[in-house]
This record gives C-alpha cells, structure tokens and sequence, in this order.
C-alpha cells in the first residue's frame, strides 16, 4: 500500500497526439471520469505489465541457462501438454 507521501500528485507537461486526447475525451463524457483519472490508470496497468513482462522473461532466460548448464531438465512434450 502506499502511503500518504506516495499518493500525493505532483504536475508534469505531457504531449500527445490529437487523435488520442480526443478519444480520452470521449471515455471521460461516456465514463464520467476525468483525464487524469484515465492517464494514471493507463500508466499504472503499463508499468506493471512491463514489471511482469520483465519478470517472466528473466525466469525464462535463468530457465534456458539451467537447462543448458544441466541444472535443470527440461519437460517433455507429454508433461508440457499435460500441464494443461
């Protein structure tokens, strides 16, 4: 959670294209929220999407290097589709 500090909002100057402040302008009038709302929220879900990208691609690469350094054996096909 974070606290007090954390959540308080700070201004910056943001530039983007016409085409997309119009359709934030249009969720704001059919969602009643306002385009801070919205610029906050998309930048909170694309950060941690980057975070999990991020993750998942460092256990992938540390699993590739113990399969190669024989530290780990890799899955069958059967046990990959049994898995499912």
């Amino acid at each position: 959670m974070y606290n007090l500090q954390q959540l308080e909002k700070q201004q910056i100057g943001l530039r983007l294209p016409k085409y997309l402040i119009d359709e934030i302008d249009e969720f704001t009038k059919q969602f009643s929220v306002n385009r801070t709302d919205i610029v906050i929220e998309a930048l909170r879900a694309y950060i941690e999407e980057q975070k999990e990208k991020f993750l998942f691609e460092k256990e992938l690469l540390t699993r590739v290097s113990d399969i190669k350094n024989k530290k780990l054996t890799p899955l069958s096909r059967d046990e990959v589709f049994d898995g499912l």
